[in-house]
């Protein structure tokens, strides 16, 4: 099977919920979209949204590197071995980690559907489901309790909620939501670097008794020796996030000493599912547990995480509600979600479905 021709697009997807976190609002997302077609007719399909905050890359960026004449060295190549077809990828558009991420999901799912396995079964699967938190933006505290009763009526079990602008604010929105739905559900807080530790120590005294399972990049990029320096018993519900962008990031984190429990891995950060395993492997080595989380993504993208978080037995959260509140995607299937609970179908490849699929 041999790759026959590459197209690329952006798709413009709207967002039913607008929603702000500690440094912007956002009520819509462009993603890119690639579709890799093999001479037997098959199609492999990829999907990339990059946060320029954290990557310093703009859609834009990304989609002008994929041109015809770079994913030209593509064209004709053999995808009997996805290993060096990765390699290609990653030397050819380094300077784009999304162009990188899009085109091995775009690969990996034609791959497996020539195989004629789930990409999770080719990976090794080692978990089999897992629920997903969801996330709730920085809001007022009603804003707040209403959207979480929406969320738990639809069976989510695990909310994500945005912090960082008023540690005040933000201990009387987690005080008022356990005060509500008492232990019934968990909680995962993501500071979007909005603390320094001394308001991080002040938060985990506070909070205290609320049992929030995670704390997802409070300090800023550029601290990730403050984080290292934490105490033990902070440190182990710290997840890095934005200082955690490429593998050689993760080898900076675990060594010498871990500077954080948990890495929260986004293949829109990393460069690809070839570079999340990397990651996912330092943190194996490390006794490093793994989140995975996402941008506002193509059900393409967020399904290709969920194949890769679930090969990895050190995967403990997943944070993957990215197409969830899109008013339009371009496929289905992918993934199936049952009261919260993310489980993967037992279809070839990314197992997408819908018009042009």
């Amino acid at each position: 099977m041999k790759i026959k021709q590459i197209n690329v697009r952006r798709e413009n997807l709207l967002l039913t919920r607008p929603y702000t976190i500690a440094f912007k609002t956002v009520d819509a997302v462009e993603n890119g979209i690639i579709e890799i077609i093999a001479d037997n007719g098959l199609k492999g399909h990829g999907s990339f949204n990059p946060s320029y905050q954290v990557v310093g890359e703009h859609l834009k960026d990304a989609l002008a590197l994929l041109d015809e004449n770079n994913l030209s060295v593509l064209i004709g190549r053999d995808l009997d071995d996805i290993a060096s077809l990765c390699a290609l990828v990653q030397q050819t558009f380094r300077a784009s980690p999304t162009a990188r991420t899009g085109l091995e999901i775009a690969l990996y799912d034609l791959f497996t559907q020539g195989l004629g396995i789930p990409l999770v079964r080719f990976l090794g699967q080692k978990i089999q489901s897992m629920p997903t938190s969801i996330t709730i933006g920085i809001k007022g505290v009603p804003e707040t309790l209403e959207e979480a009763r929406e969320y738990t009526r639809r069976g989510f079990k695990i909310l994500k909620v945005k912090l960082g602008i008023s540690l005040e604010e933000d201990l009387e929105r987690l005080i008022r939501l356990r005060e509500t739905f008492g232990y019934s559900i968990g909680i995962i807080i993501d500071a979007n670097q909005g603390y320094n530790a001394e308001l991080l120590a002040r938060f985990i005294k506070e909070t205290e008794g609320l049992d929030i399972g995670l704390i997802e990049q409070p300090l800023p990029v550029g601290q990730e020796e403050e984080m290292r320096r934490l105490p033990a018993g902070i440190k182990k519900f710290v997840a890095a996030d934005e200082s955690l962008v490429t593998a050689d990031n993760a080898i900076q984190l675990a060594t010498p000493k871990p500077a954080c429990g948990s890495f929260n891995i986004k293949l829109m950060k990393c460069g690809g599912i070839s570079q999340a395993l990397r990651i996912a492997a330092t943190a194996s080595m490390h006794s490093i547990d793994l989140m995975w989380g996402c941008n506002d993504e193509s059900i393409i993208s967020i399904t290709a995480a969920l194949h890769t978080a679930f090969s990895c037995p050190h995967t403990k959260f997943i944070d993957l509600d990215g197409s969830l509140d899109l008013a339009r995607d371009i496929v289905g299937g992918g993934f199936i979600l049952k009261d919260g609970i993310m489980s993967i179908p037992d279809r070839p490849g990314l197992g997408l479905t819908g018009p042009g699929v």
